[in-house]
């Protein structure tokens, strides 16, 4: 094994996603995968497109942005350690937001929709840890977008006057 493959079996195994997985499973779970790297401000992906791969963020990070009229606008951060690109993998639908790397460059975690099918059927707990880890990312994601909303209607309308 490679010593960058080493580095991150031992980072996988400090993360969420990997916490109940032995290191043989988190190995497992690489060969599966590929490290994509991008400069500040590639995109990663599109508005409009249909979720064909789903990220993990290793380094950096990588930022939500929403377009309107060619203005685009950053809505939310995904951080080290971080699942990223769930929704449209999972529900097949269209992105509505950009995903763009932040400062820096961005190294990511990719599975394609094609090697998260062969690992269901080969590994099937690898696959539910990898769900699982995906509704809670949704869940971190949810509730920091209520919290904002939140803080911006307490700012906007004062205390009380929602």
């Amino acid at each position: 094994m490679t010593s960058e493959k080493l580095n991150l079996v031992e980072f996988l195994n400090q993360q969420y996603l990997c916490e109940s997985l032995t290191v043989k499973e988190v190995q497992t779970l690489l060969d599966y995968t590929d490290v994509v790297e991008f400069k500040k401000g590639d995109v990663i992906a599109d508005i409009g497109d249909v979720g064909e791969a789903l990220f993990f963020v290793l380094e950096g990070e990588a930022v939500l942005m929403h377009e309107d009229n060619g203005d685009e606008t950053e809505v939310g951060q995904v951080h080290k350690g971080e699942l990223v690109g769930e929704m449209s993998f999972f529900d097949r639908q269209p992105r509505s937001v950009r995903l763009r790397a932040g400062n820096g460059k961005a190294k990511l975690l990719k599975l394609t929709r094609t090697m998260y099918s062969r690992l269901r059927v080969e590994h099937p707990y690898i696959a539910v840890n990898l769900l699982e880890h995906a509704i809670v990312s949704l869940d971190h994601l949810f509730r920091r977008v209520s919290s904002d909303v939140a803080t911006f209607s307490h700012y906007l309308y004062g205390k009380g006057k929602h």
